[in-house]
């Protein structure tokens, strides 16, 4: 729908300024005449595409930025501002662009009679589902300050389960780059240096020595082909990724990775726990919470299973019989989501849940670094040590052909 930028003259001395949505130039002063208004000027509003997608490429919206606005907001609405003067006073601070931008179009709104929800929802690629439909429950209820709070708190522990995660995932791989970057340097610098130096002893090599050129020789001559072909194996997997086929597959290959995918089960599940305790303490209906939950998850196999539930949910069955049916759900969630829905506790089940998977995750964080750390120093010292060996067997072959 069109926007207008429109100046009224509201009374005595008294002029406003504002946009309005509307079909029409005309719509829009018949809009201001009801609110008692007389407009002086009405202008259709040139939307700019472009710079509101390349501000979306300079900085996206992180769950931690989204934590605070809405701690920001549960705090000034508490403190007696007006949503629409909250909203001004958190757009001055923000810095994320993108939020900062969005703000200001939901503070005229806002001011043009909107709900916040319903402004929230115009803009799925800053607020999630999960969001929109927490501040709809708030307005509805008319708790949106505690509402606020909530969500808060559920966006910070979700950003600190994600933070553990890569804090799992970054040691291993900077250990992994620095061990290939040393071993490619051993293999295209200081081998080929050494090389000639075995070349004027005109003896056999041993077998170790000799793989130890060839592979030198093979980086030194063909190594463009190499990082050519790897090049290719990245870009052919991250296209494939994007189809839902390829989603499926690399996701079945994360859940069977040893070690780290029990973690990214435990995450998945957690977050579903959480998700769906948050929703359904906040009144939004059980179907329409698995919908938002099941947008909300990262892995498309619990995503399906999820989904499956749902429409089970629509035929009449209840959410732990259904759980039980999917394979990577442990018995020990169902059971105690059979137990919340038979007492009617069940978001405090899910809180259970979640929280007991939370501290699992952090036993299983400080598990795998244990493990990771020791087995990467093995693999690269293995490496190293055997290109050490292969470079001296032919100086001890010289020094027993002397004696």
């Amino acid at each position: 729908m069109p926007e207008f930028c429109y100046k009224a003259k509201g009374g005595p001395g008294k002029i406003v300024e504002g946009n309005l949505q509307a079909e029409t130039q005309a719509a829009v002063i018949e809009k201001l005449s009801q609110l008692g208004y007389f407009p002086l000027s009405v202008a259709k509003v040139e939307k700019r595409e472009k710079r509101k997608f390349s501000l979306r490429l300079l900085k996206r919206v992180r769950r931690r930025d989204l934590s605070i606005f809405t701690r920001q907001l549960s705090d000034l609405l508490e403190s007696g501002l007006t949503l629409l003067e909250a909203l001004k006073v958190i757009e001055k601070q923000t810095e994320n662009r993108q939020l900062k931008e969005a703000l200001g179009e939901m503070a005229q709104e806002i001011r043009d009679g909107k709900r916040l929800s319903e402004s929230m929802s115009r803009r799925p690629r800053v607020f999630p589902p999960l969001c929109v439909n927490m501040v709809r429950s708030g307005e509805v209820g008319g708790m949106l300050e505690e509402v606020l709070r909530r969500l808060s708190d559920f966006l910070e522990r979700d950003e600190e389960l994600l933070s553990k995660l890569r804090a799992a995932m970054a040691y291993p791989i900077l250990m992994a780059s620095v061990g290939i970057l040393t071993i490619f340097v051993l293999l295209t610098f200081v081998i080929p240096k050494l090389v000639s130096m075995f070349e004027e002893m005109g003896q056999v090599l041993p077998l170790p020595t000799r793989i130890l050129i060839g592979t030198s020789d093979l980086l030194t001559h063909y190594g463009w082909l190499l990082a050519l072909f790897l090049a290719l194996c990245y870009f052919f997997l991250r296209r494939e990724s994007k189809t839902s086929k390829g989603k499926l597959f690399m996701d079945k290959l994360r859940l069977k990775l040893p070690l780290l995918g029990e973690f990214f089960r435990k995450t998945e599940i957690s977050r579903f726990s959480r998700t769906l305790g948050t929703l359904l303490q906040n009144g939004i209906p059980i179907l329409e919470s698995l919908k938002v939950v099941a947008g909300s998850m990262q892995s498309p196999i619990l995503k399906g299973e999820i989904e499956t539930v749902h429409r089970q949910l629509t035929q009449g069955e209840k959410l732990g019989p259904s759980l039980r049916k999917c394979p990577h759900f442990p018995i020990f969630v169902t059971n105690m989501i059979s137990v919340g829905e038979e007492s009617n506790l069940l978001e405090r089940a899910l809180f259970k849940v979640a929280d007991s998977y939370d501290r699992d995750l952090e036993r299983s964080v400080k598990q795998m670094t244990s493990l990771l750390e020791p087995i990467m120093i093995l693999l690269m010292g293995s490496v190293v040590a055997f290109i050490v060996i292969s470079m001296m067997l032919p100086i001890f072959q010289i020094d027993l052909m002397a004696q």
